[in-house]
């Protein structure tokens, strides 16, 4: 089976993960992980908090490189892929070489939208995606006094939280009416705003951005479409992701090109070319149970999607089903969540948010569809499970204090 073997692109964690995943699946031809990057596939979530404190930090290998040779993968570097040629069963390297493979698994991941202004090209404005863009972002931030986040989203908040740490000034610039708008509930927005400005930051909402003022090719100062201006020796853009299709739509593969964005794929990962499959953040597809298309852009997902592809490439089809869980931590609190609330209905409130701990479990009708957590890790934990089994206790008892949820969902789980 694939004699010529499979060609991983991308380094990130469903990259990783999809290697692993082949030979721990029993895949014993050639394969080979092909990474832009030059380092060992590494944690990405670090980058905007652990990594940018604290100079001493390195980076944190997702798999050790004895890991690869011992598996036998070939670990590609420094290399970036052009081309998929498919009459030849190969994919074209940037540094002239050709890698002959039956089956190519896309990990492209996604890369950080700019927003259309003047300035945005300025030295002093950053991106967070890679290492290389974290190390130039520690750096800069180090010299760094005044630090304006353009976006008040997950990566945005992030290194606000860091810089405010590290005793800087911030300024956060969000356009839309609350905090993190798209994926949490307001409550939870309404309990970070609240978090970040009693640590200093300025956040300002329903600010939009006219844009970046330099001197000498370097930002000074950022100026909303209002006409405020903000002095900033760094600019740091949060405003989210653009998926990486461009491999994909060149060897024919059918790509969403919607507001989702992404390679279309179907419950197993598989592209609309039999020879191309793809995860993670670049991918688009139908969800089982929002009966629409999503791209979902996080860890839990990339992995899982390239469990379920690696399986599928050996045969075990099994449809790709997994709950999506995300996180963030923003200085010292960690908000978890599972699950997807954008259908929701209603949302009902578990702890008392003055306390700094609790839980918004959200509801479809009578169903349990989503629940985000601050600082309440055995609610997520839980959570996680219930959703998993399809399970929907009234919204009464989750929202009762008094009520145990590990007894709630012992009482409820499907028997084994």
């Amino acid at each position: 089976m694939y004699e010529k073997g499979i060609v991983v692109v991308g380094g990130g964690h469903g990259g990783s993960q999809a290697a692993a995943s082949l030979r721990d699946d029993g895949y014993d031809g050639p394969l080979t992980l092909v990474t832009a990057e030059r380092d060992v596939p590494y944690q990405r979530p670090p980058l905007s908090k652990a990594f940018l404190k604290d100079p001493a930090h390195d980076l944190l290998p997702l798999r050790p490189e004895s890991f690869y040779t011992k598996h036998d993968i070939g670990l590609r570097l420094g290399v970036s892929v052009t081309a998929i040629d498919r009459t030849a069963s190969e994919v074209v390297l940037d540094d002239g070489g050709r890698i002959a493979c039956d089956r190519v698994v896309l990990a492209t991941g996604a890369t950080p939208r700019l927003p259309p202004i003047a300035g945005a090209d300025l030295a002093g404005v950053f991106t967070l995606r890679h290492a290389d863009d974290a190390r130039a972002l520690r750096d800069a931030l180090n010299a760094a006094n005044d630090v304006v986040v353009i976006g008040g989203g997950f990566i945005g908040l992030e290194i606000a939280g860091t810089a405010r740490l590290l005793g800087k000034t911030v300024t956060v610039l969000e356009a839309a009416d609350r905090l993190m708008g798209r994926v949490v509930a307001p409550e939870i927005s309404a309990h970070f705003l609240a978090l970040h400005r009693g640590w200093g930051s300025d956040i300002r909402l329903g600010t939009a951005v006219g844009a970046i003022a330099g001197e000498g090719g370097k930002v000074v100062a950022v100026e909303t479409a209002r006409g405020d201006r903000i002095p900033a020796d760094i600019a740091v853009v949060g405003i989210g992701v653009t998926p990486n299709i461009e491999l994909a739509r060149a060897a024919g593969a059918a790509i969403d090109d919607s507001r989702v964005g992404g390679i279309l794929v179907n419950d197993v990962m598989e592209t609309s070319v039999p020879e191309i499959l793809a995860v993670g953040d670049c991918v688009c597809f139908d969800h089982w149970e929002l009966h629409r298309r999503v791209r979902l852009e996080s860890v839990q997902n990339a992995v899982d999607q390239a469990k379920t592809l690696a399986a599928a490439l050996l045969g075990k089809r099994e449809p790709y089903r997994a709950v999506p869980w995300f996180w963030s931590d923003q200085g010292d609190v960690k908000l978890q969540m599972v699950g997807l609330s954008s259908d929701a209905t209603e949302s009902h409130v578990r702890g008392k948010p003055e306390e700094g701990s609790f839980s918004v479990f959200h509801y479809a009708e009578d169903r349990l569809v989503a629940i985000d957590s601050v600082n309440r890790a055995a609610d997520h934990v839980i959570g996680r499970r219930m959703i998993g089994a399809g399970i929907s206790p009234p919204a009464a008892s989750v929202a009762d204090p008094a009520t145990d949820l590990k007894a709630l969902y012992a009482a409820h789980a499907p028997a084994r």
